[in-house]
């Protein structure tokens, strides 16, 4: 089961500061354990939401697009982990152990799988379409 790990933003984390030396290299340890144990397939953190944009499509296929910062800072996304773990439960417990000071917020969530969908694809065409483009991705450049 693969989950992806959302580390909501904070205000620091939203102002662009960064994590002191102290913080990081904790955050650098428990990365380590997780890739050692082959958990973590991806994890990043993420710009403040002053750089980002947000694109809002409407009925009439009409596209608008916001340039950051947005408010509600409990609605946004600091960083994440993509992790694989064999249960939720197992994944609960890993995040458990991340150094995360008091007050901070992850939220994991399950993603779905190419035989999530088997019901909604009786021919399998596409999931296999799906298994394509997972391996092109994973292939080496």
């Amino acid at each position: 089961m693969r989950f992806m790990v959302i580390v909501k933003a904070s205000e620091e984390s939203e102002s662009g500061t960064l994590p002191d030396q102290k913080d990081l290299a904790a955050m650098g340890r428990f990365n380590e354990e997780l890739v050692k144990a082959g958990v973590m397939l991806a994890g990043e953190g993420l710009q403040p939401s002053a750089k980002g944009a947000r694109i809002t499509f409407d009925d009439a296929n009409k596209r608008t697009v916001a340039d950051g910062p947005f408010a509600e800072t409990k609605e946004l996304v600091a960083g994440y982990w993509l992790l694989q773990t064999t249960t939720r439960a197992e994944c609960i417990e890993w995040i458990k152990r991340a150094p995360f000071a008091a007050g901070e917020v992850v939220e994991i969530r399950q993603l779905f799988e190419a035989d999530d969908f088997a019901a909604s694809d009786p021919t399998g065409e596409l999931r296999a379409q799906e298994k394509r483009l997972r391996e092109t991705v994973a292939a080496p450049q």
